[in-house]
């Protein structure tokens, strides 16, 4: 994504900035702006101002705001759409402020928004504890809170943006602000799932909870042929399922495993992800029931840590290969839309070190329950599943063969999906998508609102974009 304003070199960039700043032909500017999506890298921003702290922070956005000079933000750099790293952007690089402290004894997590997931799950693990967010190391905290946040524990404990409790913040024009649900209440609401279209956030404060450290996971892996069986009895098994129950279904190719038979290695099979979080003693009676649904050709779920639970999808999620990522909520896992999905599966075309997989997140319990819908920009309303697909390729001569599928594969399942959806598990969909996104419209006239009052001149406009409202 290019900057549609002139070129600009910033070479009147403020001299009191304390971080590196780098620009095209600098020995550490490559390195600086890789990205989770691999395309990014394709083009260059004209500049990078990695930031060592939150004045660094309000300094570039002054400048950026005296100039009207739009501003792209990378925290994790885990966001699909490459939005952190645009052609010719100034760029505001939070990659470098990464402290993360917690209180045992409030449960308060606090981290910056350079923090990995991984690395606040190792914190908080510390003492027990984990905040309910993603389920790759990698992400960044920061644009998955302001999505929202889903992962293995949101069915006991909520999505992300449902422990968060407040946010320091630097508006466009350079001031520190704080939002919780008493200080600045309408911004902590939009920020809540709204994204990063009001202004940066440098600290992010989530209530914590009792989890593991033992905790039972692992995959049930049935061959593909049992796929639309397993499938089909999965949403009334589920029903009366524990919150302490997270599970993904993945249909994605077979590991080679040697446990597997060799002639399914590399064919699509159905891999049932478990995460079990209560009581280790009776994680049995959670995870043979879900083997029973099929003939499994592998049980891999055992007693492991939540550390090694949070991070099985790691080896699947590498960093820097090209990619596209596209899904939606689901009210109901109904068998025509298994059918579109495993359809879809048979008609990749990978190549050899390509990654593909279609996932199903199972919702319900403390994220679907437990939560007003109108409470925060989040929106779950209705929602029962999470469907997403996600390719991940080397060769860029392959681009336009994958960008085909995924586009097939989402027009597809457009009947069965929800107008309103997860923002962090697809690419940007464009301005009508965007529009449902956050459920009602009222919720969506909020939001512009809100980005009316913090970012009137949309200096943050590389986000899945919240257009400020224009009032006579």
């Amino acid at each position: 994504m290019s900057v549609s304003t002139e070129h600009r070199t910033h070479s009147d960039f403020p001299k009191s900035f304390r971080g590196a700043v780098l620009r095209p032909g600098d020995d550490r500017y490559d390195a600086a702006r890789e990205l989770y999506q691999g395309r990014a890298a394709d083009e260059g921003p004209a500049l990078i101002a990695r930031c060592a702290d939150e004045e660094d922070v309000a300094a570039v956005l002054r400048y950026a705001s005296a100039r009207d000079v739009p501003v792209a933000v990378r925290g994790g750099g885990h966001g699909s759409d490459g939005y952190a790293m645009p052609g010719g952007a100034l760029v505001i690089d939070l990659s470098a402020m990464r402290a993360v402290t917690v209180d045992p004894d409030t449960r308060v997590v606090r981290a910056q928004p350079g923090v990995r997931l991984g690395e606040m799950d190792a914190a908080a693990q510390q003492h027990g504890l984990a905040v309910p967010a993603g389920t790759v190391s990698s992400t960044g905290v920061a644009g998955l809170t302001l999505g929202g946040g889903i992962g293995y524990l949101m069915r006991r404990y909520g999505a992300t943006v449902d422990n968060l409790l407040a946010c320091d913040m630097v508006t466009v024009d350079g001031r520190k602000v704080r939002a919780d649900l008493t200080e600045n209440p309408e911004l902590f609401w939009a920020l809540r799932g709204g994204g990063g279209n009001f202004g940066v956030v440098t600290s992010f404060e989530y209530r914590a909870h009792p989890v593991g450290p033992e905790v039972v996971a692992g995959q049930l892996i049935f061959p593909y042929d049992q796929a639309a069986g397993v499938l089909g009895k999965l949403s009334a098994h589920l029903a009366a399922a524990p919150r302490e129950l997270g599970l993904l279904v993945a249909i994605a190719p077979a590991p080679p495993l040697p446990m597997l038979p060799k002639e399914v290695h590399g064919k699509p099979a159905l891999i049932l992800v478990v995460v079990h979080t209560g009581e280790t003693a009776a994680a049995h009676e959670v995870v043979e029931p879900l083997a029973a649904l099929g003939r499994p050709l592998a049980n891999l779920v055992t007693k492991t840590t939540w550390l090694q639970a949070n991070s099985m999808l790691d080896a699947v999620a590498p960093y820097g290969m090209r990619m596209n990522l596209r899904g939606g909520y689901l009210s109901t896992l109904s068998g025509d839309a298994v059918d579109v999905l495993l359809e879809h599966v048979a008609t990749v075309q990978a190549n050899p070190g390509d990654i593909y997989s279609i996932n199903l997140s199972f919702m319900g319990g403390a994220i679907s329950e437990d939560v007003d819908e109108d409470a925060m920009a989040f929106s779950r309303a209705g929602a029962a599943w999470l469907w997403e697909a996600i390719c991940k390729w080397d060769a860029p001569e392959s681009d336009a063969r994958y960008d085909e599928w995924a586009t097939a594969l989402t027009e597809a399942m457009r009947p069965h999906s929800l107008t309103n959806g997860y923002a962090n598990l697809t690419d940007d969909l464009g301005e009508e998508w965007r529009r449902g996104l956050h459920g009602s419209a009222a919720k969506h006239q909020r939001l512009r609102s809100v980005k009316a009052a913090w970012d009137p001149h949309n200096l943050l406009r590389f986000n899945k974009n919240i257009a400020p409202e224009v009032t006579d």
